[in-house]
C-alpha cells in the first residue's frame, strides 16, 4: 500500500524530494526510504544514533512531522547544500567595495540553496554626495537592480531561481521610490519588498503628523506620515507589494533582544534575523493529530502533540550540527544561537475536522490554545536538551528570562529554563508550507484557510498528452471517506468566503505564541474598497501582528488559481486550469514585414550592436517573427549569427515566446556587466534581452516580464471570456499559481519560488 493519499503527493515526492543519481536513477525506492535517509542523517550526531533514528523515523512516518523541503531533499545525500532555509545577509556597507563584497556573499548563499534577505536602508540615498569622486550617489535601488540580475543567474541548489527579500526603513529618503519600484513590470522580479515600519511612524500616522526622511543624521525631506502610509497601502492594493514589517515590535519581543538587532527578514517574512542569521524550518501536521474527525468526540490529541513536538525540536537542533553553510559567518551565527523555526501546517483542516469554522472567534481561541501547547512543549524540550547537551553559547539566564515572550510563559517552563538553560534561542515560526503540504496529501497550508475544496490538475503524460485529475483538500477527502456524498457542513469555508479581518484574527491568535514571525497572506476580494483594505493593515498592527502581507486580484497583478460557484450550488467548484499551448505548425513568412531597429552601445566596445525585430500580424495580433543582430566587431560575428538564427527559429514556431526575454536577461558575464543609462546590465546578452522585452511591450505582445499581453488566436480562443489568470507556472506552464503565505505556489506541480 502506498503511503501517498493523493497522486499529486507522489508526483511532488518524485520531482523534488526523492534522492536520485546524477543520471536520474532513483536511490530512494519509496517514501519510507526518504524518511529513513533523513532520520539516519539527523541521528548521526547523537551518542546513540540507532535508538534516535527509529524515533525520528516514527515522527516522520505518515507525514506527521514535515521538515522543510531543504531538509527532505538534502539530508543524508552527501551533497554540498545547506539544510537551512533562510538567511539574512550581513549589513551592507555604504561603500562600493563593501556593496560588491555583499553581492558575492549573496551569490554563494543562493548557489547552495538559501533564500536571503537584505536591508538596503544602509545605502545612502540617490543624489547624496560621494566623497572623493565628485559624484552623486545612485541610491539603494540601483544596487538592488544588480542583486536582481545576479539572482536571475544563480540557479539555487542547481534547480531553481533564488528568492530574496529587500527591506527599507520607513524614514529612508528613497522610501517612496522603493514603494513604487515594482510597478515597473520588468524590474526587481526576484525580490519581495517590505517596508520596515516603526512605532514612531505608526504614532505619526494616527496623529496625522509630519515625518522626516533622513540618512546619517541629515533630514532630506519632511512629509506627512499619513500620506506615506497611504502610498504604501495604495501600492499594495494595486500591485500586491510592498508588505509591511513592524520592526520595533519584532526587536522588542525578540528573545535575543540583548544580543542582536534585527533589520531584515527572510524572503517570506516568517524569520526576522540579524546579520548573517540563519534558520531552519519544520512543521507539525495538525491534521494528522485529530482523533475521531467529524465525530462527536473529535479533538486534537494534545498528548501526542507534546511528544511529537519534543522529537521535532531534537531533530531540528541536530540539523544545526549536520548542515553545511555557504559562509563561515552563517555557521558561527547558527552555532551561537541554535535558532530553529518549528511551526504547523494543516491548521485549517484540523479546525474543520473538530467542528470549528476558520476565522471565527472560537477558531481563533482554539488556535491560540494549540499554538501555546506547541510553544510550551518546544521550550520544555529545549530546556531538557540544554540539561543534556548544554545551552546555546549566548544564553544569559537573567536577560533571557527578562524578555517579553519569556515573561508570558508558564511558571514551570520558566523554572526549567532557569535550572537548565535552553538549547535553542528561538524555537517557533510559521513558514510557507505550500509544497510540503501538497507532499503530505494536500493538507491546508501553514495557518492559511483551505484555498479550494477541490480543483482540476492537468498532468503531462509520457506521450505528451495531458490528463486531468481531481485534487481534493485533505479534510474534504476525510469527510467524503466518512460521509460519502453528504453535503459539506457550513463550517467548511475557503479563502474566497472569508472576510479579510477574519484572516487578521487568525494571524494575531497564532502570533501570540510564535516567538519569530508568521508567513501568511491575507487574501482580499478584488472589489474591496481601498479604505477597508487599508484598515486590514491597521488592524494587523493593533492586534499584535509582526507584519502583514495581502493579496488582492486585479487587472495589474492578475488573479491566481480561483474557484467559482456552480449554478444552484453554494459550494465552490474548481475553475479549470489553463495551459500553455504551442502551435504545431510554424508561421509562414509573408513577402513584407514591419520592423524596428535598435542600437546598443556597450561600454568599452568599439562598435555598436544593431538589433532589428520584424513583426507578423496574426488575427489582428502583432507578434515578433524574426530578429537580426549585427555588429562590425568581428569578435561578435559567430555568436550574433547563432543568436539570430536560434531566436528567429523560436519566434517562427509561434505560441508564447516571452521566455526568450527571461533567458537572455538571466545571462551574467563573469567578467562583469556595465552601467547603461543609470542601470546595471549583467551582460551584452542581457542587454539584447532587454531590447527584445521593450519591443514586445511596445507592440502589445508582452504586458510585463514573462506575461503575454496578446496571444495567437489559437491560444486566445481557449480562454475567451475568462478572467485574467496571472502568470503561468515557470516549471510546468500551467495557470495554477495561487498565493500562499506570501509566495506564489503552483497547485499542479508544487513549484514555488520560496522553497
Amino acid at each position: 500500500m502506498t503511503r501517498f493519499t493523493a497522486p499529486i503527493a507522489e508526483s511532488i515526492w518524485d520531482m523534488k524530494y526523492r534522492l536520485k543519481k546524477a543520471d536520474g536513477t532513483p536511490v530512494d525506492a519509496s517514501v519510507e526510504d526518504t524518511w529513513r535517509r533523513i532520520a539516519r542523517s539527523l541521528a548521526a550526531v547523537e551518542a546513540e544514533p540507532d535508538a534516535w533514528e527509529d524515533r525520528f523515523y516514527a515522527a516522520l512516518e505518515d507525514f506527521r512531522f514535515l521538515p522543510a523541503g531543504r531538509i527532505v531533499a538534502g539530508a543524508g545525500t552527501g551533497r554540498t547544500v545547506t539544510l537551512f532555509n533562510c538567511f539574512v545577509m550581513g549589513t551592507i556597507p555604504d561603500s562600493m567595495g563593501g556593496i560588491f563584497d555583499m553581492l558575492k556573499e549573496a551569490a554563494l548563499t543562493m548557489q547552495q540553496g538559501g533564500g536571503i534577505g537584505y536591508d538596503f536602508s544602509t545605502i545612502r540615498p540617490r543624489g547624496a554626495a560621494v566623497k572623493g569622486v565628485a559624484a552623486d550617489a545612485s541610491g539603494p535601488l540601483s544596487f538592488m537592480d544588480v542583486w536582481d540580475a545576479m539572482c536571475r543567474t544563480i540557479m539555487s541548489a542547481g534547480s531553481r531561481r533564488g528568492a530574496m527579500m529587500a527591506t527599507m526603513r520607513c524614514d529612508h529618503p528613497d522610501i517612496e521610490s522603493f514603494i513604487t519600484a515594482k510597478q515597473d513590470p520588468a524590474r526587481l522580479r526576484m525580490f519581495n519588498l517590505s517596508v520596515l515600519v516603526t512605532d514612531d511612524f505608526m504614532d505619526a500616522v494616527k496623529a496625522d503628523g509630519p515625518w522626516d526622511l533622513k540618512f546619517d543624521g541629515k533630514v532630506y525631506h519632511t512629509i506627512q506620515a499619513r500620506d506615506l502610509w497611504n502610498r504604501i497601502t495604495r501600492a499594495t492594493y494595486d500591485y500586491a507589494e510592498p508588505g509591511v514589517i513592524f520592526i520595533d515590535r519584532i526587536n522588542q519581543r525578540n528573545n535575543l533582544y540583548y544580543a542582536e538587532a534585527i533589520a531584515a527578514t527572510n524572503p517570506c517574512g516568517e524569520q526576522p534575523l540579524p546579520p548573517y542569521g540563519a534558520c531552519l524550518l519544520g512543521s507539525i501536521n495538525l491534521a494528522k493529530l485529530v482523533t475521531d474527525a467529524f465525530g462527536e468526540t473529535a479533538a486534537l490529541d494534545e498528548d501526542a502533540l507534546d511528544e511529537l513536538v519534543a522529537t521535532a525540536v531534537r531533530m531540528m537542533d541536530n540539523v544545526v550540527d549536520a548542515s553545511r553553510f555557504p559562509l563561515p559567518q552563517q555557521a558561527e551565527e547558527a552555532a551561537n544561537k541554535r535558532r530553529i523555526g518549528l511551526g504547523v501546517t494543516g491548521l485549517a483542516d484540523a479546525l474543520v475536522m473538530v467542528g470549528e469554522r476558520y476565522g471565527s472567534v472560537e477558531a481563533a481561541r482554539v488556535t491560540e490554545r494549540w499554538l501555546k501547547r506547541i510553544a510550551r512543549a518546544a521550550y520544555l524540550a529545549s530546556a531538557h536538551l540544554a540539561a543534556e547537551k548544554g545551552a546555546f553559547p549566548l544564553f544569559d539566564r537573567e536577560k533571557y528570562l527578562g524578555g517579553e515572550t519569556l515573561q508570558e510563559m508558564d511558571d514551570d517552563v520558566r523554572a526549567a529554563i532557569a535550572k537548565h538553560g535552553i538549547r535553542n534561542a528561538l524555537l517557533t515560526s510559521i513558514a510557507p508550507t505550500g509544497t510540503i503540504s501538497l507532499f503530505a496529501g494536500n493538507v491546508s497550508s501553514g495557518i492559511e484557510p483551505v484555498f479550494a475544496h477541490s480543483y482540476t490538475r492537468k498532468v503531462l503524460q509520457n506521450d505528451g498528452s495531458r490528463t486531468e485529475e481531481e485534487v481534493v483538500d485533505y479534510a474534504v477527502q476525510a469527510w467524503r471517506d466518512r460521509n460519502g456524498d453528504a453535503p459539506l457542513p457550513d463550517h467548511f469555508v475557503d479563502a474566497q468566503s472569508l472576510h479579510p479581518l477574519e484572516h487578521v484574527r487568525m494571524q494575531a491568535a497564532a502570533q501570540k505564541w510564535v516567538d519569530s514571525s508568521i508567513s501568511k497572506t491575507i487574501n482580499c476580494p478584488a472589489d474591496i474598497a481601498f479604505d477597508d483594505f487599508r484598515d486590514v493593515y491597521l488592524q494587523a498592527w493593533e492586534q499584535g501582528c509582526k507584519g502583514c502581507t495581502t493579496y488582492r486580484p486585479n487587472d495589474v497583478t492578475g488573479s491566481v488559481l480561483s474557484v467559482t460557484p456552480s449554478a444552484g450550488d453554494a459550494k465552490p467548484e474548481p475553475e479549470e486550469s489553463g495551459e500553455v499551448v504551442y502551435l504545431s505548425e510554424k508561421l509562414d513568412r509573408p513577402q513584407e514585414l514591419e520592423g524596428t531597429t535598435y542600437k546598443i552601445k556597450w561600454p568599452e566596445s568599439e562598435h555598436a550592436i544593431y538589433i532589428t525585430i520584424n513583426d507578423l500580424v496574426v488575427g489582428g495580433v502583432r507578434r515578433p517573427f524574426e530578429v537580426f543582430i549585427n555588429s562590425k566587431n568581428m569578435e561578435h560575428f559567430a555568436w550574433t549569427v547563432a543568436l539570430t538564427r536560434m531566436i528567429s527559429a523560436v519566434f517562427r514556431r509561434g505560441g508564447d515566446v516571452s521566455f526568450v526575454v527571461e533567458e537572455l536577461k538571466a545571462v551574467f558575464d563573469p567578467r562583469g556587466g556595465a552601467w547603461v543609462q543609470g542601470k546595471y546590465i549583467p551582460s551584452i546578452l542581457a542587454a539584447i534581452g532587454g531590447v527584445i522585452e521593450r519591443h514586445m511591450i511596445a507592440i502589445g505582445f508582452l504586458a510585463g516580464e514573462g506575461k503575454a499581453a496578446a496571444e495567437d488566436p489559437q491560444i486566445a480562443a481557449l480562454r475567451a471570456g475568462e478572467r485574467p489568470r496571472g502568470p503561468a507556472c515557470p516549471n510546468c506552464g500551467q495557470y495554477a499559481l495561487r498565493m500562499i503565505e506570501g509566495c506564489l505556489t503552483c497547485a499542479d506541480c508544487g513549484h514555488s519560488k520560496c522553497g
